[in-house]
């Protein structure tokens, strides 16, 4: 059986894509467009959620891309890019993988969605959408100076090592900025980082498989990356 990766353009779902390439991993990659912003119905059809990504795998199908990764990096990759107990990065690598989806990204969409129903800051900032407003910024900077200062350090989240943790976050800092912008300008090391990704192979493969029409560029810029043009 080969494996089946359901790629929504222009979504965490590049995640899974990029792993396949860097593992090498015989896949076929089927992609979807948004219509225009939402999954269309052939991809909700999936799953109950329509919710990218989703993985086939003979009789296995799953979503959510922090499982996708895990599964296809334990199966595929016999481990490969996962740091297993008893490493000394062992706990980076764990609290790197898990924060992408449960603070960064979720962070991300609380804003997002905030900023849609027009509860955002307007005028002199004030008032209870002044507040609101106020407190992510001051929450979402300190993610990034923790990610910057860590940078510092080492070469990938996790240490001296290329990881999934890597892979699980990198989509925040780049591609999800074209829904919920924000600047990189002052985070020199996040940029280096960035620049370190876009130098892999198999990043660069990927995202000409999976979403041709985004600048890499563009993506690793200090400044958010526009919507790409129909």
């Amino acid at each position: 059986m080969t494996l089946i990766v359901h790629h929504l353009g222009i979504s965490q779902s590049e995640r899974v894509v990029w792993l396949c390439e860097e593992l090498g991993v015989d896949y076929e990659l089927k992609k979807y467009t948004r219509s225009p912003l939402l999954a269309p119905p052939e991809f909700k059809a999936l799953h109950p959620l329509g919710s990218a990504p989703v993985i086939e795998d003979g009789h296995v199908k799953l979503a959510e891309s922090g499982a996708c990764v895990e599964y296809i990096a334990q199966i595929y990759g016999k481990g490969r890019f996962i740091i297993a107990p008893g490493h000394k990065d062992y706990a980076e690598y764990l609290y790197w993988f898990h924060f992408a989806n449960a603070s960064f990204q979720s962070a991300l969409m609380r804003d997002l969605a905030v900023r849609s129903l027009g509860l955002g800051a307007t005028g002199d900032g004030t008032g209870r959408s002044g507040e609101i407003s106020k407190r992510f910024k001051t929450k979402f900077s300190s993610m990034l100076t923790m990610m910057n200062d860590r940078l510092a350090k080492v070469p990938w989240l996790a240490g001296e090592q290329f990881t999934t943790a890597d892979i699980m976050l990198v989509c925040c800092l780049t591609t999800m900025r074209c829904f919920n912008p924000y600047d990189l300008g002052e985070y020199e090391n996040i940029l280096a980082y960035l620049a370190r990704v876009s130098a892999r192979d198999g990043y660069r493969r990927a995202m000409q498989k999976g979403d041709p029409e985004l600048d890499i560029t563009l993506l690793v810029s200090a400044t958010s990356p526009s919507w790409p043009s129909a």
